[in-house]
């Protein structure tokens, strides 16, 4: 089975605090919460996954007692058999992927009962993105308590695949572009842009409003309307949606 393309349109809603969480060490807090905001998502687990063959798991977090168990046994061995490696390795070089839509039927019997029956969970989703040599693998679980992914979910994260998927894979290569104020200021267009204008636009994405950017910056409403104004229309752009897709973007073609 094929992977599926993620859809083209962008959302921020309340992604955005992922992507500005990069590089920090509350990132997989501010991960699940925002998955828990967006799509109900019960645990997150993130893997690694090398051309080599080689698999680490990177984060656990969410509602899952065993989870790092489970972490552990996917690692070591689960990796080779998963019915979404092929799909994983098909996309390898390409945009964040979500993978096809979890069947219990997919899994050998041994892999359901350790993976699915043991742990409670009842449904997943998933998608991954290569950075280089290293495909960064991220799934999203739902327990028995919680039910099965609602196709309203499914389709939430579908829609914020690409930002989620760029955020994990930047926050753990862990290089110097990953910092927001570093993007601002070595990646055009936004390098473009004045030191003030880099400000007010980095305060924009971090949800502030236009007075309390004029409040951090020490400077007038009128001005940072202006800076605003300024910004905007030399990216060519008219809203903080289309400016995070910007960032979005950046970020996704320099994993690579």
């Amino acid at each position: 089975m094929r992977s599926q393309a993620v859809p083209t349109h962008r959302s921020v809603g309340d992604v955005t605090s992922a992507v500005l969480a990069i590089g920090r060490s509350d990132f997989p807090k501010v991960l699940i919460d925002t998955l828990r905001r967006q799509a109900d998502v019960g645990h997150c687990m993130v893997f690694a996954l090398s051309r080599a063959g080689a698999a680490s798991c990177l984060l656990d977090a969410g509602n899952i007692p065993i989870g790092a168990d489970l972490g552990a046994a996917y690692a070591g061995q689960f990796h080779e058999t998963d019915p979404n490696r092929d799909a994983l390795f098909e996309g390898e070089g390409g945009a964040p992927i979500m993978l096809p839509h979890f069947a219990p039927r997919m899994y050998g019997a041994r892999y359901r009962k350790i993976f699915f029956q043991d742990s409670g969970i009842v449904d997943k989703c998933a998608t991954a993105v290569w950075a280089g040599d290293t495909c960064f693998y991220v799934n999203f679980y739902r327990i028995a308590a919680q039910g099965r992914f609602s196709a309203a979910q499914r389709e939430r994260l579908g829609t914020i695949a690409p930002a989620i998927a760029a955020s994990v894979a930047r926050h753990f290569q862990q290089q110097p572009t990953s910092d927001l104020a570093t993007l601002f200021a070595t990646r055009k267009p936004l390098a473009g842009l004045t030191a003030r204008e880099q400000e007010v636009c980095r305060r924009i994405l971090a949800g502030f409003s236009s007075e309390a950017i004029s409040q951090e910056l020490g400077i007038s409403l009128h001005s940072t309307l202006t800076y605003r104004k300024r910004a905007y229309a030399r990216l060519g752009i008219s809203s903080q949606s289309e400016l995070f897709a910007i960032v979005l973007r950046l970020l996704t073609h320099s994993l690579n």
